[in-house]
């Protein structure tokens, strides 16, 4: 393909899902040169990272694209890793060049007719468990009990559940509370409905205090445990490892294909979670479920943005035989349902990719407009 354009928007969105945080993201609109478009986005939830990123982009990745003629998705990927060499392992560059492969993806897609899965070598799956994917941040016990028991009386097939985030709970920030949470769960929900906890940034505990809450919670039948500690913490992950059964996710914090090789190559993680948005995009995650293919390793798409994210990461899970779920955010946001035609959602408790060419959404360009910050 050869490009022609390359137009970048930084926008905000107070998100429902995160007790009304800001946060701000990357869309990208690539054209090439026989019309087709094509939209990626990196996420960067700070405003300030958004607006670098847009800088990225326009006065560095798009430059070099366009002067480019005739090339392939591969080889734009490898040009853009070259281009940054001296900042771009990891960060706002693998951010903004992930935003980029994303759109030709979709470019790709649509000019030749073909859903994105189709292009990864078809589905090897027709659909996937649609998991509510939320944090704990309503004020009482009662109050986070019933949100789940929610989810699971709208259909969702599972959950997971962040803790120790943003808003009026201490759950995450006090272990007997978070225990308690996960027993009284459980009773609420009955024994089938899958909980996926997530402690990630907002939870500190050390080694011992790991193992013993984590211990706890699995006598009420958590799927798995997501990073429970720091990602340099590996001597900790390995402790905990060996300590417990509960399988272990990590990996939302890696950016590059490098950092997943090194941390599957550790042992320590069961679950990485591949977020095609800033881990060099979908280029960068299918490099990454090849490992996870030759580790016997589960991969897990983050899609917690907005519905270009998702989709991305929705073909990309149905073709890949390393996944098990999908995660969607349960409340209404509008760069989930204004954003696209089509919003992506589920029904009977799974979650379907669109058989439309590329990413298989259309972008509503006056959403994105209105969104934008200034």
């Amino acid at each position: 393909m050869r490009i022609t354009n390359i137009r970048t928007y930084a926008i905000s969105y107070a998100d429902s899902n995160d007790f009304g945080r800001i946060k701000a993201t990357v869309l990208v609109r690539v054209t090439a040169a026989g019309g087709a478009v094509g939209w990626g986005e990196g996420v960067t939830l700070a405003p300030e990272a958004a607006r670098a990123t847009k800088v990225l982009v326009d006065e560095g990745f798009a430059p070099l694209l366009l002067e480019a003629g005739d090339i392939g998705v591969e080889d734009t990927w490898n040009r853009m890793r070259a281009h940054c060499w001296w900042y771009g392992e990891g960060g706002l560059a693998t951010i903004a060049y992930s935003a980029i492969d994303m759109a030709l993806w979709d470019i790709d897609g649509k000019e030749r007719g073909l859903p994105l899965h189709a292009l990864l070598g078809g589905r090897l799956q027709e659909s996937l468990p649609a998991y509510a994917s939320s944090h704990v941040n309503k004020a009482t016990l009662d109050e986070n009990i019933a949100e789940v028991v929610g989810f699971k009386d709208a259909g969702y097939a599972g959950c997971k559940l962040g803790i120790g985030k943003k808003g009026l709970s201490d759950i995450g920030k006090n272990p007997e509370q978070d225990v308690l949470f996960v027993k009284l769960l459980r009773e609420a929900v009955g024994p089938d409905f899958p909980i996926l906890m997530d402690a990630g940034n907002g939870v500190v505990w050390d080694r011992e205090t790991a193992i013993r809450t984590v211990s706890r919670m699995a006598e009420h039948e958590i799927g798995w445990i997501e990073e429970p500690f720091y990602p340099t913490r590996i001597d900790d992950y390995r402790a905990l490892k060996a300590a417990l059964s509960v399988p272990i996710a990590s990996g939302e914090r890696e950016y590059t294909v490098t950092g997943y090789r090194d941390l599957i190559a550790t042992g320590t993680v069961d679950i990485v979670g591949v977020d095609p948005a800033r881990s060099e995009g979908i280029t960068g995650f299918r490099k990454v479920d090849a490992i996870c293919s030759q580790t016997g390793t589960v991969m897990n798409a983050h899609a917690w943005s907005t519905a270009v994210l998702t989709a991305a990461s929705l073909h990309l899970s149905l073709a890949s035989p390393n996944t098990k779920l999908f995660e969607l955010k349960p409340f209404a946001v509008s760069v989930q349902t204004d954003l696209v035609d089509e919003p992506i959602g589920y029904a009977a408790g799974a979650v379907r990719a669109s058989e439309r060419p590329g990413l298989g959404i259309e972008v509503r360009q006056d959403i994105v407009e209105k969104l934008e910050m200034h």
